[in-house]
């Protein structure tokens, strides 16, 4: 692995397009570039961005698909010295106007068709940024700078005076209970953070990691982060949309790294189910955003057989919190592991005391990677990081509930706010999912807690089935209860064709109730 001194994200670039600047650094739908045209592009773009005005710690809003452009103009407005503000490619006119209100960015970078939706934004924000568009529909190309001519005006910035505690990025949360939440990570806490993934997953110069994962979110964001640290090379999807061409690009570029959640690899591993294919070069599976049901790793190991799988738990809040040694996954299948390289991660009861091994409490992180706080929220803030539990440092409190074993090892219970309260007694939804994932036929799962006078909550279960498949309610009921507890047990199974998700492909149980 090349090795070199970064205290800003984008010294990865810098370094890489120095130490190999013929290497390929992307390949995307749009195009590929090697190290030293990404820097001369990217550069290019920040010195436009600073003769037009832009000033250390001005935000610059990016609403993009994954893109060879969406990269170029990430690296862009970190070399000069500009925020970072992503935004999903699935936010609507509203959704935007409210996060340009909010953080106020100087410039607004949009791609195609998503050009017209930045547009309207734009004019109904309190202070309208300047629109950059790759690719803008004719209706729009005259209010709009061309992206494209910026780069091939080959500009070079001056120093951005940039220092490791300045912010860096603005994660926009998808805002599924409420408005969105500007998550606000520093140069430093990325670097930390990039610098730990790629130590426990074991990665290298020559791995070549497959992203299908918005990189408008931390677990996507990332890959682009340690591939440009490690001189790897990122291969760029748009986005999960075809699972067939996915497969095929893994195949036809020999991905090493396959960044996943849940609903991904199930789906890969229905399509095994019918080909039989298999995918050698395959060398590391990831799983975070959402927890991996253990029924799934025998189908991943068929699908990718020199993969090792990687259980992990992370928040927008810190990127990742801890992940499993992939040697253990068959001894400790529900597990996440420990804390990430140079992190702590511990449970805690209410008072603040550690609790004991099986015992659950909420999951608290300490290490540098914790984010400064959200934009503009303090009250927020405050809610997630604790500076009285800790003499020296700040604590995010996840609000998620979790375990620990006699190892150390954690286990993800569940949201403090989905435990299902039924019988008198608190059930997890993931606890009773997994036991759902493992019938055969079952693609996806999801429990919810739905109002009821004599239980307090009664368990509904909500399956979809593999295609061809059909499958019984009571078939259902006769698992779960030789499985599961007797008031683990759901009152009620529905069928039905999909699941909703949110942007970044997450279950959205709330989407389930009435």
């Amino acid at each position: 692995m090349s090795v070199h001194f970064q205290r800003l994200v984008h010294d990865g670039l810098v370094a890489s397009a120095g130490a190999c600047p013929s290497k390929t650094a992307v390949v995307a739908e749009d195009g590929a570039a090697t190290y030293a045209q990404l820097l001369a592009d990217s550069r290019s773009l920040a010195a436009w961005l600073q003769v037009e005005g832009l000033e250390r710690g001005d935000r610059v809003g990016v609403f993009m698909e994954n893109s060879l452009a969406c990269v170029t103009t990430v690296l862009g407005i970190l070399l000069a010295g500009g925020v970072v503000v992503t935004v999903n490619a699935q936010t609507k006119a509203d959704r935007l106007t409210f996060i340009l209100d909010d953080c106020g960015p100087m410039f607004l970078v949009a791609e195609g068709p998503m050009s017209l939706i930045a547009a309207g934004a734009c004019q109904e924000a309190l202070t309208p940024p300047r629109l950059v568009c790759a690719r803008p529909p004719e209706e729009i190309a005259r209010q709009a700078v061309d992206l494209d001519r910026i780069i091939e005006e080959g500009r070079s910035p001056r120093d951005s005076r940039m220092i490791p505690p300045d912010l860096a990025v603005l994660l926009y949360t998808s805002g599924t209970t409420g408005t969105p939440k500007g998550v606000m990570l520093t140069h430093q806490s990325l670097v930390f953070v990039t610098e730990s993934i790629i130590e426990y997953l074991r990665l290298g110069p020559d791995d070549r990691v497959l992203n299908v994962l918005p990189m408008s979110f931390g677990y996507g964001l990332s890959q682009l982060l340690l591939v440009m640290r490690l001189s790897a090379t990122l291969l760029l999807e748009r986005s999960f949309a075809y699972p067939a061409q996915t497969l095929r690009r893994i195949e036809a570029e020999e991905a090493t790294v396959v960044p996943a959640i849940p609903t991904i690899l199930s789906t890969l591993a229905s399509m095994y189910a019918t080909t039989g294919r298999t995918y050698p070069s395959v060398t590391r599976i990831t799983n975070a955003a959402a927890g991996l049901p253990p029924a799934l790793h025998s189908p991943i190991r068929e699908l990718f057989p020199n993969a090792l799988i990687f259980r992990m738990y992370g928040q927008t809040e810190c990127i990742r919190v801890c992940y499993l040694e992939p040697e253990l996954v068959d001894q400790k299948p529900t597990s996440v592991g420990k804390a990430i390289p140079g992190t702590e991660a511990f449970v805690l009861n209410d008072d603040g005391l550690r609790m004991p091994p099986g015992e659950v409490g909420t999951l608290y992180v300490r290490g540098p990677h914790v984010m400064a706080g959200y934009w503009n929220a303090p009250e927020l803030t405050e809610g997630m990081i604790k500076e009285e539990l800790h003499p020296s440092d700040r604590l995010l409190c996840t609000h998620d509930l979790f375990t620990v074993d006699d190892d150390g090892d954690l286990y993800f219970v569940s949201r403090s706010d989905e435990i299902i309260k039924t019988r008198g007694e608190k059930v997890s939804p993931v606890y009773v999912e997994n036991v759902l994932f493992s019938i055969a036929g079952v693609r996806e799962a999801a429990v919810v807690g739905v109002p009821d006078d004599l239980l307090g909550e009664a368990i509904r279960a909500y399956l979809v089935s593999e295609d061809g498949i059909e499958l019984e309610e009571s078939d259902v009921f006769r698992y779960c209860r030789e499985r599961l507890e007797s008031f683990a047990v759901p009152h009620e199974v529905r069928f039905i064709k999909e699941l909703p998700k949110t942007p970044s492909g997450k279950v959205r149980r709330r989407g389930l109730l009435p």
